[in-house]
């Protein structure tokens, strides 16, 4: 391609009179979009094919100079005066958090016909098709006709579980779960007439509720799964659209033809990290992933280096994020003795006193992306907005959140003098803090700020009738300005922070959570309620890359029993509990007698753990050779399998049914584990795994791999359809139906092994003394899944290991040592603010009728006996409201939240077309 001329226009502004026109779609080169509020610009093309140039400018190399970029670009984000720069920095230890890549298809070009036909994208570009900042505007439309799809299908493993063809033997764990989402996402801008079809061999929704969004997908929305390997793909250069070839359950070979395909892409480490790790000298595994130990995952092979995320191996984001805050923690372990000596401190500015001025209101309307654009006309809003009383700005931004976009509103309230923010946007449960903090860096108090959730209150719920979502989001807009009017600066409360601990749990999440607060120099109070340590892995052997689990109990043990600033309370229960972020006390009744301890402690960590489902199904109990697989792993230990000559293993056994919807994590690769065991003890023993999808997520596919080649065999069954079993002379007989065959097939045992469930430990008591939330299944619920996945919702609680959710022991390792990090982060402070939402009483016209202190769940109203009225500490408050609301003479007001503030929002709702 020949280059175009330096004086040939590539981008050009379009003018406020002239229609912008249709844009040119190109994979490497998405058109320009709308940045925050600047114009529209299209894709312009010079007569030697400007596209091409443009493309090779953005991946430089041929620069000469012309500076046409920084002349088209509206948000001055190109600078050719930037040079490289070398810093030599002074630290004590380094943290590798380098990612990895998704694979490239197109070495497959002539199977998967990537790149060669463009209605053949890869997931991330699909996602991009999907985003309203991608080339298409959140528009689903084919990238070759920009026609909308009607049929559209995922190929799993794509550069994954696939040692012949790619080298990458290893899950990448995320894929099936990121293309149930994108078929989900898909069907929400299409409507139910498009059909998606996920093509997989084994579906690996393995997570926390992972499940139950696989089971919302398939079952309420229509996402079709179909259990099978494409044989070959077939264009159709007519109409673009792809004839997919698959043998189906009853081994027929079936043709389908889809409007598009997407290739679930699977993550790789980049040469650039393996680089990286030669020249800072750790080793790598054989794919190139860190080489961590399975008892210190955060740990590279050279001294303080650490990993995570990624580059560690395949993982999604919660654990990515969980892991980095595990690195973190074990960094702040070493250098404890070096905490706050290169501390930079964030200046607030003086916080401007404002009372006394008339409200001048400021109005930000998201787009949020397509999620709230795509439904609410937001320039309508905008022009609504303008004229409310005390609005003397507002505008929209494409994400208001963004970083770009928060430094805008900065300028834009000291410019205009503003001393209230509405926000109209998404939740005020992820976002309402970030804008908060807006506020005080602006010099405003952070309580004069409201948000308007126009996004989960309206676009998602309104999405199929968008004149109704634009009303309501007036509606919404005006309640909050009108609120934003009434509100007045609060202050926070400043308490120092008691720097101690409370560990709930002598597991091994609880004692490795102990241990790094210990050697970080902070006093510790580890509770079990067990008469010794050790929990669950008391019963457990070996993990599945061969790792002595009872080696390392032992040694944690006597780590935790050796480190003086760990005091160790078993045979425990809690009693009683109260105190707030910083300053909790805790009531412990310890040993037979029942002494009584009372823990003063800034910070809690949860680490309960949890049980083996003991089944009520396949004969157990009721016959000596039906065993678990904790059982089965005892059996080996102690009896060996030579007088094994045949193993049946049922997986899913109390879990991914009626009663516990979710899967258990860790079955597959405890059945895997097992039948390798089984097989190293006596080879000749034949061992049946069955199964309804393997999960041996991450770089346990290779174990999985292994165990077909040495001979195990696994038999798929379908739900409606599980396994039967019989105690017959001869011994147990399991019968299965062959999802091929569609015949019965019967096996003989020695053993039937069942993969049960894991159960949440009974913290009835705990939880109602302590009031701490849990999810039907029983186990605790973290503040976030993804942003806080070791945050409980209230402040200065933490979890980890099993009591959040199934998990392998690297993994609770992982969590514990996050939930450390984040328990420290808290301690290291010597004071913490409060936050300034709650109730208050006026005692004057107090009845002391009580009914606040019988209402409030966190018992925080008390009657004062000395001085005969109702007293609300503000400190252990929750700001919950509920004793405002159940006040029959209304005395209790709840702060931010007051009477007339709610009424402003009533009256504003109710005086629409006034």
């Amino acid at each position: 391609r020949e280059p175009v001329k330096a004086t040939d226009p590539v981008y050009r502004p379009v003018p406020e009179d002239e229609p912008v026109k249709a844009r040119y779609k190109m994979p490497e080169l998405p058109a320009l979009e709308r940045l925050g509020n600047f114009k529209e610009v299209e894709l312009g093309y010079a007569e030697s094919d400007g596209c091409a140039e443009a493309a090779r400018c953005i991946n430089c190399g041929y620069c000469c100079e012309c500076m046409q970029c920084v002349e088209a670009c509206l948000a001055d984000a190109v600078d050719h005066d930037q040079k490289p720069v070398e810093r030599e920095l002074e630290v004590g230890s380094v943290i590798l958090s380098a990612g990895a890549e998704p694979y490239d298809p197109s070495v497959f070009e002539e199977f998967y016909h990537y790149k060669r036909n463009p209605n053949v994208v890869t997931s991330l570009e699909f996602e991009r098709i999907l985003s309203a900042s991608g080339p298409t505007m959140g528009h689903l439309v084919r990238p070759s006709d920009e026609s909308e799809p009607k049929k559209i299908a995922w190929l799993q493993c794509v550069g994954s579980r696939d040692t012949n063809r790619c080298g990458n033997g290893y899950c990448s764990s995320v894929c099936c779960m990121y293309a149930i989402k994108d078929a989900m996402v898909a069907k929400e801008h299409a409507g139910d007439g498009l059909d998606c079809t996920i093509f997989n061999m084994d579906i690996r929704s393995f997570g926390k509720d992972y499940e139950k969004y696989y089971l919302r997908a398939r079952d309420k929305e229509g996402v079709r799964f179909v259990k099978a390997r494409i044989h070959s793909i077939i264009e159709i250069p007519a109409t673009g659209d792809l004839q997919l070839r698959y043998v189906d359950d009853s081994g027929q070979i079936s043709e389908e033809t889809f409007n598009m395909v997407v290739l679930s892409v699977g993550l790789q480490v980049p040469p650039s990290s393996v680089d990286l790790a030669q020249r800072i000298g750790i080793d790598l595994d054989n794919y190139n992933f860190a080489a961590t130990d399975i008892f210190a995952p955060v740990s590279t092979s050279r001294a303080g280096v650490y990993t995570c995320g990624i580059f560690q191996g395949p993982k999604d984001i919660p654990e990515s994020v969980t892991q980095a805050s595990a690195a973190a923690g074990a960094s702040a372990v070493k250098l404890a003795a070096a905490r706050h000596t290169a501390t930079k401190s964030v200046k607030v500015p003086i916080e401007l006193e404002v009372s006394d001025q008339e409200p001048r209101i400021g109005v930000f309307v998201c787009n949020c992306g397509i999620n709230i654009a795509s439904v609410v006309d937001v320039a309508s809003v905008v022009e609504y907005a303008q004229s409310l009383p005390h609005v003397v700005y507002a505008d929209q931004n494409l994400f208001t959140c963004s970083q770009d976009s928060q430094e805008l509103m900065k300028e834009l309230i000291k410019e205009h003098g503003l001393n209230r923010v509405v926000v109209s946007a998404c939740s005020p449960k992820t976002h309402e803090v970030i804008f908060m903090d807006t506020l005080e860096a602006c010099g405003l108090n952070k309580y004069l700020f409201e948000m308007a959730n126009i996004r989960n209150q309206n676009s998602w719920v309104h999405a199929d009738t968008p004149e109704v979502a634009t009303d309501k989001a007036k509606d919404l807009v005006r309640m909050s300005v009108a609120r934003s009017a009434n509100l007045r600066a609060l202050q926070e409360k400043v308490i120092p922070v008691t720097k101690s601990a409370l560990v709930i749990g002598g597991g091994v999440a609880g004692m490795t959570a102990a241990l790094d607060l210990g050697e970080q120099g902070f006093e510790v109070y580890l509770v079990e309620k067990a008469p010794e340590l050790g929990g669950m892995a008391r019963k457990l052997h070996h993990t599945i890359e061969g790792g002595d689990i009872q080696a390392f109990l032992k040694d944690l043990i006597k780590r935790v029993g050796a480190q003086e600033q760990v005091n160790i309370l078993t045979d425990a229960r809690i009693v009683d509990f109260g105190g707030y972020k910083g300053n909790f006390a805790t009531d412990v009744e310890v040993g037979p007698e029942k002494r009584l301890h009372t823990i003063s402690h800034g910070a809690i960590v949860v680490a309960t753990g949890a049980v083996e489902y003991q089944p009520a199904e396949y004969l157990f109990n009721e016959n000596e050779r039906v065993l678990t697989q904790l059982g089965l792993s005892e059996h080996l230990e102690t009896k060996g399998a030579a007088d094994l000559a045949g193993v049946v293993m049922i997986q899913c056994v109390g879990s991914r049914c009626a009663e516990n919807q979710n899967c258990s994590r860790i079955c597959c690769q405890n059945a895997v584990k097992n039948a390798l065991a089984i097989k190293a003890k006596n080879p000749d023993t034949m061992v049946y795994v069955l199964y309804r999808d393997i999960r041996t997520y991450g770089l346990m596919e290779d174990f999985y791999t292994k165990a077909r080649d040495q001979g195990v065999i696994f038999i798929r069954f379908d739900a409606d359809t599980p396994p039967l079993v019989k105690d017959t002379p001869a011994g147990l007989e399991v019968t299965v139906m062959d999802h091929i065959l569609k015949k019965d097939l019967s096996i003989s045992a020695d053993l039937l092994v069942l993969s049960a469930a894991v159960q949440a430990a009974d913290t009835d008591e705990l939880s109602g003394i302590m009031k701490l939330n849990r999810n039907p299944e029983g186990f605790f619920i973290e503040a976030h899944v993804k942003l806080r996945p070791v945050d409980m919702p209230g402040d200065g609680i933490y979890l980890c290991g099993t009591a959040h959710g199934p998990k392998l022991i690297s993994e609770t390792i992982s969590q514990a040592r996050a939930a450390a990090s984040r328990a420290a982060t808290l301690l290291s402070k010597s004071e913490v603010k409060l936050s300034a939402i709650t109730a208050k009483v006026d005692t004057d016209y107090c009845v002391k009728c009580l009914t606040c202190v019988r209402a409030c769940p966190f018992d925080v109203p008390a009657f004062n006996e000395q001085e005969k009225l109702i007293e609300i500490d503000e400190a252990i408050c929750h700001g919950c409201g509920i004793c405002a609301c159940v006040c029959p003479r209304q005395t209790i007001q709840l702060s931010y939240y007051e009477d007339d503030q709610i009424m402003s929002k009533i009256d504003a709702l109710l005086a629409e077309g006034k």
